[in-house]
Formats: C-alpha cells, sequence, structure tokens
C-alpha cells in the first residue's frame, strides 16, 4: 500500500463497484473482496488502490486473462 493512499467509504464503494452493501459483506467473508480498514473507532474505509486492483482483476477474469 502507498503511504498515500486514499480511503473510500461504504457509499463510494456501492457506487463504484454496483454491489450492494449486503452482498460486499458476503464477499469479503469468502475471501473475494477487500477487507476495510479500521480509520477511527467508528468507521471503516476500503483502500483505494485494492478497490481498483480488484476491478481490474474481475476485468481481466471476465476476459479469460489471468488475475495478477
Amino acid at each position: 500500500m502507498a503511504n498515500n493512499a486514499m480511503f473510500l467509504r461504504m457509499p463510494a464503494v456501492v457506487s463504484r463497484t454496483g454491489l450492494s452493501k449486503a452482498t460486499i459483506y458476503l464477499l469479503i467473508a469468502a475471501g473475494k473482496f477487500p477487507k476495510p480498514v479500521k480509520i477511527s473507532a467508528r468507521a471503516s474505509a476500503w483502500v483505494h488502490s485494492e478497490i481498483t486492483r480488484w476491478e481490474r482483476n474481475c476485468v481481466d477474469s471476465s476476459r479469460g486473462r489471468s488475475a495478477v
């Protein structure tokens, strides 16, 4: 993870991926989606670059290319 990591909160992740909150949490539990990080005592967020990598892997997989 880069030192200048940008965080995405749940509404941005839902909007960006097109997945519901429930589906995101199911994928996390299955080890198929990046886990959020705690950014404060009561808030979590996702690392932007990890979501970007997940998106790229989805595209590669759907195109028959091996994921990195």
